[in-house]
């Protein structure tokens, strides 16, 4: 039987050994396409038995000899960890379950979860100790038929924090997704809309509960959940100014969930422009009005864009609403987030300082903003160059007096 020969092959490799100068390792052929590699541990002291490490690999023979070389070289230099039965399937769902959803929002790990789903349906049977980078090049191949290079590199940041952690378990000996290069991204072209387009966008939705909240948004570059979080008493009218406190999520599940901003400079106040308090005037008038109607008084803790009854807006119903209005009014192809773009874009056009403009979309550092932003600066090249001619011919005169004095 199958079982007798493989005994066999064992035994007549357990022949080899002489004494206690122990064949480090060797490799039998179970299959078509599987080996087993026997490390030899030395002897049990207690019972002086040979001890030995078994350990299944699928693929080529050269691969079973590469797999080997890894081990034995674990075993010299002190890094090697018994190989877990684990399949990376499940390995990764431990590491979501148990490990990052303590540490992350409930948005993120619902994104995490997601993406998580894809890996385990790639490469979730195989053992994670056996993971291997032409594994993890297989699953980009296929997943690129559908998926676009963004969503793969927010795979391949996933799978790589998640073994990073494998190796501080000492579940796994090394990062294999350290050598795989994800897959390129070109950055996607943002579309500022001009004034005029702006205009004609705010028209089109003038006698509709969408005006207050794309002309809010277009005026103050909010994110579309910071808008959502956004509470009367956060919004100061005769101050004309605003904080970002808070922000709206809503989950997978149909739960609202409030949040902090993730970092300091997204917790940050907005100046209102004359134009912005006087929509958000009308806003509070016509929203009291219908919380009249309703029997309800409104409070200084009720979110500024909500429902009429004080409910949370889902955010997907202001991304759906913004679509279908670009797309009557010849717009089609802008999204929600280029209003955001929209009012940098303006503003540096303006000449305001990109110092200023960071700010109020609430980014970390101005150099982001630049780096985003650069090609809406006015005349910078010009200028640069007007600026490097000016140099030199200084530096030109400047040489042209030195000159007698260092001949004489």
């Amino acid at each position: 039987t199958r079982q007798v020969r493989e005994r066999n092959q064992i035994a007549d490799c357990g022949n080899r050994f002489q004494g206690d100068h122990l064949m480090r390792g060797s490799i039998i052929k179970r299959s078509k396409g599987s080996w087993t590699i026997i490390i030899n541990l030395g002897r049990d002291p207690a019972t002086a038995k040979r001890k030995q490490q078994w350990v299944t690999i699928r693929g080529t023979k050269k691969q079973a000899e590469t797999r080997l070389a890894e081990l034995l070289n674990q075993m010299d230099t002190g890094g090697f960890i018994k190989p877990t039965k684990e399949t990376f399937g499940s390995f990764l769902q431990r590491y979501l379950d148990d490990y990052i959803s303590t540490q992350i929002r409930a948005t993120t790990l619902e994104a995490y979860q997601q993406r998580g789903k894809h890996l385990i349906d790639g490469l979730g049977h195989i053992p994670v100790s056996e993971l291997r980078e032409e594994h993890i090049h297989k699953y980009y191949r296929e997943k690129s038929k559908t998926l676009s290079p963004g969503t793969l590199i927010k795979h391949h940041n996933l799978l790589r924090s998640a073994l990073t952690q494998g190796v501080i378990w000492r579940t796994l000996t090394r990062n294999v997704a350290e050598a795989v290069k994800p897959p390129k991204v070109s950055r996607k072209e943002m579309r500022a809309l001009t004034g005029p387009e702006v205009h004609r966008m705010l028209e089109a939705c003038e006698d509709t509960a969408w005006h207050s909240i794309f002309h809010t948004l277009t005026w103050t570059g909010l994110r579309r959940s910071e808008l959502l979080g956004l509470r009367w008493k956060d919004v100061d009218l005769i101050l004309a100014s605003l904080r970002v406190v808070q922000s709206v999520q809503r989950l997978n599940t149909g739960e609202f969930i409030v949040q902090e901003p993730k970092t300091a400079s997204g917790r940050r106040t907005i100046a209102l422009s004359p134009a912005s308090c006087l929509v958000l005037r009308e806003h509070r008038e016509k929203q009291e009005a219908d919380a009249t109607l309703l029997g309800r008084q409104l409070a200084e803790d009720d979110l500024v864009f909500s429902h009429p009854d004080g409910s949370p807006r889902d955010p997907s119903t202001l991304t759906l609403a913004f679509r279908r209005l670009t797309r009557r009014v010849g717009l089609d192809g802008v999204r929600l987030h280029d209003l955001r773009h929209t009012m940098a874009s303006l503003y540096l056009e303006q000449g305001v300082n990109p110092k200023t403009v960071a700010e109020r979309l609430g980014h970390a550092s101005v150099t982001i903003t630049l780096d985003l932003y650069s090609h809406c600066l006015p005349g910078v090249q010009e200028a640069a160059a007007v600026q490097f001619d000016t140099a030199m011919e200084q530096a030109k005169s400047t040489s042209a007096k030195m000159t007698p004095e260092l001949v004489g």
